[in-house]
């Protein structure tokens, strides 16, 4: 299958991701730590990757120990990543957040430049200086006293997006020798599954946080978790397989993030006239007007990256 297809379909896939991910925190766990969802991820990544592992042990057998294991640690670093990505939906909308972490075009190329020595054109500056307007605009046309609040996001937001990438980067580069896509992505989800569970049982409230969601929710909390999960596997398959098949990491990238604004912004839109409590994003004439002109930005930004 074509990479760039692949790459449309874990783009889709990733925008109902951050939509499910906000819908669950706002609804079920409001105040009571959305990061305690990495107990039921956790254990949600290890179990997937058994298999897995047991189909493809003669290629993991075959496979020097060091690239499984650099692999492992991209993962262990998404699955660290976790954390600021839940506090940002704590405290912003899909949309927002989905403009947000936009900004991982602009840290490729500051990553190339600092470590790679790649250099950037006058173009490319122009880019990423229009990339950052949206974040700005957002921030600017937020009321003085959720301004703070916004911030914190956006803060989260850069956490996340850096370790992501980096993480990203060393999955894209990492030589596994013979290893298939399927075991090296594997890799990847068994890191994730062991960081979330490092994350929840080295803090007892957030298994007691767990625990009290599924037990007053009469574990109704399960099933969106579970269908979110399943749907987290797919996307991460996809958009891994597309970033081996790609010419190159950046490009890659650049292409789904160019769709993914664009995405969440209509998708939030739709969900939100069509299923409120899904979609829960504030249709009023200002924010809209504020996202279409952030996603422009966007948008228009990281399609100057190519030149």
């Amino acid at each position: 299958m074509n990479w760039l297809v692949l790459v449309s379909i874990s783009t889709i896939l990733y925008c109902i991701n951050i939509f499910t991910d906000n819908y669950v925190s706002d609804y079920y766990f409001k105040g009571k730590g959305a990061v305690s969802q990495k107990l039921f991820y956790g254990w949600g990544w290890i179990v997937v990757t058994i298999p897995i592992v047991c189909f493809f042990w003669q290629e993991y057998v075959a496979t020097p120990f060091l690239p499984l294991f650099i692999l492992f640690v991209a993962g262990l670093m998404h699955g660290l990543a976790g954390i600021p990505y839940f506090r940002a939906l704590e405290l912003d909308d899909s949309t927002d957040l989905g403009i947000f972490i936009q900004l991982a075009p602009v840290l490729y190329l500051a990553l190339g430049w600092m470590f790679l020595g790649e250099t950037f054109s006058l173009l490319q500056l122009i880019a990423i200086a229009v990339i950052l307007l949206a974040p700005i605009l957002i921030v600017a046309t937020t009321r003085k006293r959720s301004r703070k609040i916004r911030m914190r996001a956006v803060f989260y937001s850069i956490i996340y997006v850096t370790i992501a990438v980096i993480a990203n980067l060393i999955f894209a580069k990492t030589d596994a020798g013979a290893l298939s896509i399927i075991p090296k992505i594997a890799m990847v989800f068994l890191g994730k599954g062991v960081a979330n569970l490092i994350i929840v049982y080295s803090q007892p409230k957030l298994r007691k946080r767990f625990k009290y969601v599924a037990e007053t929710s009469r574990k109704k909390v399960l099933v969106p978790l579970a269908i979110n999960g399943t749907i987290g596997v797919f996307k991460e398959i996809t958009y891994r397989a597309g970033l081996i098949l790609a010419p190159a990491v950046a490009i890659a990238s650049a292409a789904s993030d160019s769709v993914t604004p664009v995405v969440i912004f209509f998708m939030g839109i739709l969900l939100t006239l069509i299923w409120p409590k899904f979609g829960r994003e504030k249709l009023n004439r200002k924010t809209v007007i504020v996202h279409l002109v952030a996603t422009v930005l966007v948008v228009v930004g990281i399609v100057l990256l190519q030149f």
